[in-house]
């Protein structure tokens, strides 16, 4: 590495007028956000649009001023958009670069822009921007993937399965409730992040560094003009926050949690020995030496990327462990994980969904693997328990028929009623009715149950909060912008 000083007029550090002498290139290249952070160029500008306008509003710039900065900034992002501007990198944040390049064209009004402004409040808002766009965007896929699982289980309300508890065999369900029990955890996902956008909502813009301003801000105003429900209330809070970065990772790590567990049954059912479903090519890989092989490479990469999320978690909560008030630089590192977490997720998001939906179940094998195992042992025990027998006794005269059944090498089912009344009189031929595993499945019908009436429920049920929320969303504005 070579060492030097940046002594460049175009793109100067913002603080550098106390300085006789440029920063070390060796210690730009180490404080550099601008890779990070380039991201949020289209928000930076959005902030800084708003801010212009309450400058000029409370007389700090004139309208003329106020014009100038505003044609500016459209300039600059009409010209990113359109790729005929370049980042450049060597500035120091993305906010240095849109001031510098600002001012390089439309000359002293573009030094104006910073008035009531720090660097601490900029990059608050930019994020809080950032968030409030994005995240409505990941809640659309997590609605698009809920009504993909919606959808594939309203066509299996009678497919059955076995549900599991431990891992071993309890009683059986059907494909229907599987899938609208993956699809409820996502529902929570998708309040999660509907909640976190609330607190996400406020403006920390005329902050400052820390203590506000002494210049007439109107801090109400700007916030209005970027649609955020009001301003932050505390400015040594305001610049120093960055929870609303940890509850969106937060969620974000729930929400991949719920995807791995969710591939972990994938990469289960696509066993030989379970065969529960089928993966589309397009969504499997193959081996390099094993010719034979269809593997689950997606499912995996996904149960294996949660622990990324995770880190992004742990980075964020460490970062800020023991920070004083107000600003840190500590701060600055906020952003990687903040970004790694959001395009981990929604990566995962958009594979799981096509991976699934293209998926084929075995319904043949799965109602088969509902045979033995004894997942009907609790209906006889509600058999008895609807006969007058108490609970606790009626589950041991069942335990007593499943050890008879053991012994003899058969199925519950496959008991002659002699056997049975060995365990209890009270059995009768009627018990045969209620043994097999669709009748076990069709018996639950309490609410969110497995019967197939309560999961055609269920998914019609989520059907409707995906029409119901996206309907929301876009009536309100989808990215809660102002128009």
């Amino acid at each position: 590495m070579q060492h030097g000083t940046i002594t460049s007029d175009n793109h100067a550090a913002l603080w550098s007028g106390r300085f006789k002498e440029g920063p070390d290139a060796a210690a730009v290249e180490f404080e550099t956000s601008i890779y990070v952070d380039e991201r949020m160029a289209f928000d930076d500008i959005e902030g800084s649009l708003a801010h212009a306008q309450m400058l000029c509003d409370v007389g700090l710039i004139s309208k003329a001023e106020q014009a100038k900065i505003k044609a500016g900034l459209l300039s600059i992002k009409k010209d990113l958009q359109s790729g005929k501007l370049k980042i450049d990198f060597s500035a120091e944040d993305i906010h240095s670069f849109i001031e510098a390049t600002l001012t390089d064209r439309i000359g002293e009004a573009g030094k104006k822009l910073h008035t009531g402004r720090s660097r601490n409040d900029q990059i608050a808002l930019d994020e809080r921007i950032h968030l409030r766009r994005v995240v409505p965007q990941l809640q659309n896929k997590i609605l698009e993937l809920i009504d993909t699982l919606a959808s594939i289980a309203a066509k299996n309300t009678k497919t059955l399965m076995p549900g599991y508890t431990h891992m071993q065999h309890a009683q059986p369900v059907t494909l229907a409730q599987h899938l609208c029990a993956w699809a409820w955890s996502l529902e929570r996902d998708w309040s999660r992040f509907e909640d976190a956008l609330k607190r996400i909502s406020l403006s920390p813009l005329g902050s400052g560094a820390l203590a506000g301003s002494g210049l007439p801000l109107d801090r109400k105003l700007s916030a209005k003009l970027l649609g955020f429900d009001g301003p932050t209330q505390n400015s040594l809070d305001s610049v120093s926050d960055r929870d609303y970065c940890i509850e969106f990772t937060a969620a974000a790590s729930l929400l991949q949690m719920h995807l791995s567990r969710f591939c972990e049954e994938i990469v289960l059912w696509a066993t030989s020995e379970f065969n529960f479903i089928n993966l589309s090519e397009k969504w499997s890989t193959g081996s390099s030496m094993m010719p034979q092989k269809k593997n689950p490479d997606f499912a995996e990469l996904i149960r294996g990327r949660a622990g990324k999320v995770y880190g992004d978690l742990f980075n964020l909560l460490t970062m800020m462990k023991g920070l004083p008030l107000s600003y840190d630089r500590d701060l600055q590192e906020d952003k990687a994980p903040l970004f790694d977490a959001l395009d981990t997720v929604s990566s995962c998001l958009t594979v799981f969904n096509y991976m699934i939906g293209t998926a084929t179940f075995n319904a043949k094998k799965m109602a088969a693997s509902c045979e033995g195992g004894f997942l009907n042992a609790t209906d006889l025990a509600d058999y008895l328990v609807r006969k007058g027998v108490p609970f606790r006794e009626a589950h041991g005269i069942s335990a007593r028929a499943v050890r008879m059944a053991i012994e003899a090498g058969v199925r519950l089912e496959d008991l002659c009623l002699e056997e049975f009344q060995r365990c209890s009189k009270l059995i009768g031929e009627d018990v045969y009715d209620i043994l097999s595993p669709a009748a076990c499945a069709a018996a639950r019908k309490t609410i969110g149950g497995t019967a197939p009436e309560r999961a055609k429920e269920q998914a019609a049920a989520l059907k409707k909060i995906v029409l119901k929320r996206k309907k929301n969303r876009n009536g309100q504005g989808a990215l809660r912008l102002k128009p």
